[in-house]
């Protein structure tokens, strides 16, 4: 597996502990996503706090001090520079099964999986098929100078795909375009009418920056509504679509860096290709021209290990106007997952990289699609983006 160095982060935002998140106080609907939330302990909203949680799977949440309301009627000015941190030891796992036709495998139970961290066995703490959770959904555009000629594919099946797997008052999503620079066009909605105007205004124009695009979507908008504390499962599916050739030009993070926060805020990335090199490629074996995946340019490559770390999945059409297929497929898995949720034993913050396996023993011709690892890091200072959306849940 490609190598992600343990310590490619930058200032800008710090989890506390696996795939937690800080929540601040001046967000708008951040009481309400923490009163929605099953969470067993509700920090208070006074002063910086870090919660840790016992690592064992026995381990109670603590109790917390009982005066809750008044904290969250405060004038929201009163509020600004207040941040709830709290350390999840609770480790979240999205996954798909599919079978030796590549074929999705839905009614799968508890006991057909098991999973190791690290080579050790663990325990499934939490079970579900996904099909019921709400979707939070990033969709991120290239609207670079490499992909002018195809925008318009982009567009319509991007929004296609919005219509058909938003479920009403139930999911929602955000658009961001990036050429230079990353810009959220769309906050957080289950208006697909919305989604649509924005994504229909989208120009090409400029260079390339993927990977920042990829880390500021998972810090502004997918890490909201925020996990709940302690060692709760997450509320919500996050995931990322990511349209572009692969190319990247001008980002300032690293990709190490857009796979790291991907991981920690338990985010899967699906992508689609628009490259056209391939068919140049292709002409010195015009034997395979008819099969794309024998034409993976650079571009493609970097695709491919984006989704594979996070257990997504990448596509590849053979004409940008296949892009259709694509996002059918995204909404047929997205459909058809899985969660597991464990507690890690020996679980220590100390920035390691853990790998993360997981199988069905009794059907060995199925393959799981699941994200690789995780980071089990904490930070001491854990500045917030507040989320203007709210991306609330329904």
């Amino acid at each position: 597996m490609p190598i992600i160095d343990a310590n490619a982060t930058d200032n800008h935002f710090g989890l506390l502990g696996v795939g937690a998140v800080a929540a601040s106080t001046d967000r708008p609907g951040a009481a309400t996503d923490r009163a929605q939330q099953s969470s067993p302990a509700k920090p208070q909203a006074s002063s910086p706090i870090t919660k840790p949680q016992a690592s064992s799977p026995d381990a109670k949440p603590q109790t917390p001090a009982p005066a809750q309301s008044a904290a969250r009627h405060q004038d929201p000015t009163q509020q600004s520079d207040q941040t709830i941190k709290t350390v999840v030891n609770l480790v979240d796992v999205l996954f798909t099964v599919l079978n030796r036709r590549n074929k999705l495998v839905p009614e799968l139970e508890k006991g057909d999986f098991k999973i190791w961290d690290d080579k050790a066995p663990q325990e499934i703490r939490y079970f579900s098929r996904q099909s019921d959770l709400p979707l939070r959904i990033g969709m991120l555009l290239d609207t670079s100078n490499s992909i002018r000629d195809r925008i318009k594919f982009e567009q319509d099946a991007s929004v296609n795909f919005l219509f058909s797997v938003l479920r009403r008052n139930k999911d929602e999503a955000f658009v961001m375009t990036f050429d230079d620079e990353p810009q959220i066009v769309q906050g957080f909605t289950g208006d697909a009418g919305a989604l649509r105007d924005q994504i229909t205004k989208t120009r090409a124009g400029g260079g390339t920056a993927i990977y920042d695009a990829i880390y500021e979507a998972c810090v502004k908008e997918l890490s909201h509504p925020p996990r709940p504390p302690g060692d709760q499962p997450d509320v919500v599916r996050r995931v990322m679509i990511l349209i572009s050739d692969g190319e990247d030009n001008l980002s300032t993070h690293t990709r190490a860096d857009a796979i790291e926060m991907a991981q920690r805020t338990s985010v899967v990335i699906y992508t689609i290709s628009t490259s056209t090199q391939w068919i140049s490629l292709s002409q010195t074996d015009p034997s395979k021209m008819g099969d794309r995946k024998y034409h993976l340019t650079d571009g493609d490559k970097i695709l491919q290990e984006l989704a594979e770390e996070t257990g997504g999945r990448a596509f590849f059409p053979y004409h940008v106007d296949d892009l259709d297929q694509s996002f059918q497929d995204i909404g047929d898995e997205l459909r058809n997952q899985y969660s597991i949720a464990y507690l890690p034993t020996n679980y220590v913050l100390d920035g390691r990289y853990h790998k993360i396996r997981i199988e069905v023993p009794e059907h060995k011709g199925y393959q799981v699609r699941a994200r690789r690892g995780y980071f089990a890091r904490a930070n001491a200072n854990v500045p917030t983006t507040p989320n203007p959306a709210g991306a609330e849940i329904k």
